[in-house]
């Protein structure tokens, strides 16, 4: 009997495991296609590699889904484990067969990804965004489908929206998905990168950055606007810039202040050296 519904993750997917047993077919490996529309595109060799020879030893533990297409089957869910059994030369993998919608199958494939155990908060994000996208699901309904709380969805969903340095730290392990969390919950981005640093450089727990982002920001204090120069400051103003050939400019009063000289190349600088020759009398 064919299920409509997803449920929590790919669970409702299988039999019960009682009825497992009969449920799996042993599949030829060269009868089986991968999936064109697999979201997954980046496999670490490394880890096939280790998933390899656990399969040379144990086997392949948990069967592929897979749907019949044209005397052929197609993979559904479990792409990686097909391409361990391939490199540690297995003839036949368990499969389960099902019948699903091409939605269907974009769903399964989908969740897969997302419960992977080696997903960090922001590739966890962007699958289930994902999922939203591609299969026309409120938040709600995704929530479902994925065992979630809709509160715990729409957290992880705001992770996409900090700075792209942030999500670099998260991606990066520099910040923890409950760091992100707090973050996210800022509206401003200069704020949200401040914070980071800052939590990466004290090492900052949750608790902490927390307490830190519930502060209140500092509100710059306005300097006040300079004064303006009396007319007869503002006339030898003028009459230096003129008289030296550099940028000049007086800053105080008639009692006391400063006079600052400002050169941008080595002609400007020979300048200002020969005008005071001319002021010594050499």
């Amino acid at each position: 009997m064919k299920k409509t519904g997803l449920g929590r993750g790919l669970d409702v997917l299988l039999p019960e495991s009682n009825d497992l047993e009969n449920a799996v077919s042993m599949i030829a490996i060269t009868e089986i296609d991968r999936n064109p529309e697999q979201p997954r595109r980046e496999f670490d060799e490394e880890g096939l590699q280790a998933l390899s020879e656990s399969i040379r030893q144990a086997g392949v533990l948990q069967p592929l889904l897979v749907v019949e297409k044209m005397g052929r089957y197609q993979i559904v869910a479990g792409e990686r484990r097909f391409r361990a059994a391939r490199l540690a030369g297995l003839d036949n993998v368990p499969c389960i067969i099902r019948d699903f919608t091409p939605q269907e199958q974009m769903e399964a494939a989908l969740i897969e990804n997302i419960q992977r155990e080696d997903l960090n908060p922001m590739e966890e994000a962007a699958a289930v965004r994902q999922l939203i996208d591609a299969c026309h699901y409120t938040q709600e309904q995704a929530a479902k489908r994925l065992g979630k709380s809709r509160p715990a969805l729409a957290n992880l969903l705001r992770l996409l929206s900090l700075p792209k340095k942030v999500q670099e730290y998260v991606t990066q392990g520099k910040l923890t998905a409950g760091h992100a969390r707090v973050l996210a919950g800022l509206d401003n981005e200069d704020l949200q990168l401040g914070l980071a640093e800052i939590t990466i450089r004290e090492g900052l727990s949750v608790r902490a950055l927390e307490k830190l982002a519930a502060q209140p920001a500092p509100v710059p204090k306005e300097k006040p606007a300079p004064r303006p120069l009396p007319l007869e400051l503002q006339d030898m103003e003028n009459r230096l810039q003129s008289t030296l050939g550099i940028r000049t400019k007086i800053q105080g009063n008639r009692k006391h202040g400063k006079i600052i000289l400002q050169y941008f190349n080595e002609d400007e600088l020979e300048r200002l050296y020969q005008c005071m020759e001319m002021l010594e009398g050499r």
